[in-house]
């Protein structure tokens, strides 16, 4: 890797905040990372980092740019989660391009996966237009949802829609993508809610809302924390930041997976500073070492929070 980014004081600070694993309780929800974070990487050390940190699984990216390319699925993802699993990693997902059934590829990528006994995979990127009715706009998408869940169903793949935050992005308000999932009336379909850009969106109490309104469509849950910055221009806007920094508040969220017995893919993403790491680039400046400390503060901050709702 290139040289890293971090200042001596600052790598030094990492490692002594991280602690040396992060084990995961007996019988606990399984913590995944979001490979874009290990771009930089071949399958085996991504692997290999991966473990070191303290994971139990890995999210994989199977979309253009990815570990896995959609066109090479059949062949590479295979070999990709071969290598995963002898690391002693769980495959518990992947992230895909796939926006309704008919995205290229759609079919091949559920259909390998399932064969390799992956059963979940993210989903979305749907966007409303700049004019118009929402509401109208919607129903609109109601075929693709349908003809998604029943590819989904015929290779009992959960698809999971990744909840964003920002203009025109269904799924950011929350009562949007459950309108849609109840008319599209497929099992098969759910949420990968987001609790940061759930938080963006509905910062004061509306998350706790759209938390409690979704709870039963929930298949996954994606963690990360910002705070609300003032930009050049004096516009406000999210800054992402290590969990347990900013405004998330984790703590009510996971009492309430509790409350709802969720067992889904639990998965940690990195969305501040990390030298290109966070943001899914081939080349970064950050250093092994580095990184890997900083993924297990998170880890281990999140191992923390599913302890005290034991």
């Amino acid at each position: 890797m290139h040289a890293q980014s971090f200042s001596r004081r600052g790598f030094l600070a990492a490692m002594a905040a991280a602690p040396a694993a992060a084990q995961a309780p007996a019988g606990g929800l399984k913590i995944s990372i979001f490979s874009k974070h290990l771009h930089w990487a071949e399958w085996p050390e991504m692997a290999e980092v991966a473990k070191e940190a303290g994971f139990d699984a890995i999210d994989l990216t199977v979309r253009k740019g990815g570990h896995v390319l959609p066109e090479r699925v059949a062949e590479d993802l295979p070999r990709a989660a071969a290598i995963v699993r002898k690391a002693g990693l769980e495959m518990a997902m992947i992230t895909t391009d796939i926006s309704d059934a008919t995205t290229p590829h759609a079919e091949t990528v559920l259909k390998t996966a399932s064969s390799l006994g992956i059963h979940h995979y993210r989903f979305g990127g749907l966007r409303y237009k700049d004019q118009g009715n929402p509401a109208e706009q919607l129903r609109g998408f109601v075929p693709g949802m349908r003809e998604l869940g029943a590819l989904s169903a015929r290779y009992k793949m959960h698809g999971m829609y990744h909840t964003h935050s920002g203009i025109n992005q269904v799924g950011a308000p929350q009562w949007d993508l459950y309108t849609l999932f109840k008319e599209a009336g497929s099992p098969w379909l759910g949420y990968n809610y987001d609790i940061g850009h759930a938080t963006v969106e509905g910062g004061f109490g509306g998350w706790l809302l759209s938390t409690r309104l979704v709870a039963p469509m929930m298949k996954g849950v994606a963690l990360k924390d910002f705070r609300f910055v003032k930009g050049k221009g004096g516009e406000w806007r999210p800054q992402w930041c290590p969990m347990g920094e900013g405004m998330v508040n984790f703590q009510k969220f996971f009492a309430l997976l509790k409350e709802q017995k969720f067992n889904g893919p639990l998965q940690l993403h990195y969305e501040y500073p990390l030298g290109g790491a966070d943001t899914g680039q081939k080349k970064v400046t950050i250093d092994k070492p580095a990184l890997i400390a900083v993924l297990r503060k998170d880890l281990e901050f999140t191992r923390s929070l599913l302890r005290e709702i034991r």
